[in-house]
């Protein structure tokens, strides 16, 4: 991730915080054209429209912290379940943003039934990491959970974001979606599926 990206970032979670707190008129005016400024930058960087990103920096309320994206490894005969994403044509674990009310693992538990279709449960934290640190630059802050996952049931079934399931050898992955997931994630989660003593990572 780029310094840019980074710094209007936290210039837009300061602006934001800055605008619930702020009980001055100036100040929320000078907090506004902060987070104009950052979303600028962002849309520099992600080449996207600033207007556009401006409109998702404007609908975070209150203290800003980052959201939360959820994945699951699912593995079976050494291979790990892959879902093709509708939006690009290119492979991830089957996740997503974690919905409020949810445990962690009831998110990803769901994600996966839902682009997949199949039943699993989560057995063990692989990782929590800083998205920034791994994957092209999104306009919010991301932390991303991976949860290794056992399969319990269902059959492959595609939903309205996935148009293929399927199962992947480590040295025979397809094209993946890197905004999602990456070659390396996935060879760290094949080795903690072969390893299942190796700790949880973070950052």
């Amino acid at each position: 991730m780029s310094k840019q990206v980074g710094w209007a970032q936290q210039i837009a979670a300061l602006a934001k915080t800055g605008l619930h707190y702020t009980q001055n008129d100036y100040d929320g005016e000078r907090y506004r054209t902060l987070l104009d400024i950052a979303a600028q930058m962002l849309a520099d960087a992600a080449q996207a429209d600033a207007a556009e990103v401006a409109l998702m920096l404007a609908a975070d309320d209150g203290y800003i912290t980052p959201k939360v994206d959820v994945r699951g490894a699912v593995f079976q005969d050494d291979k790990v379940l892959l879902v093709r994403e509708a939006v690009d044509g290119l492979w991830t674990l089957p996740g997503g943003w974690a919905d409020v009310g949810d445990a962690p693992s009831e998110a990803v538990e769901r994600e996966i039934r839902e682009e997949s279709g199949y039943e699993t449960r989560a057995v063990k934290l692989l990782a929590l990491e800083d998205r920034r640190r791994r994957h092209p630059p999104l306009v919010h802050a991301v932390y991303k959970i991976a949860f290794l996952c056992e399969l319990i049931g269902g059959t492959a079934q595609t939903s309205s974001e996935t148009t293929a399931v399927g199962w992947f050898a480590e040295d025979d992955l397809p094209p993946l979606s890197l905004g999602r997931v990456t070659a390396g994630q996935i060879r760290r989660w094949f080795q903690h599926y072969r390893q299942p003593e190796l700790p949880s990572e973070f950052d």
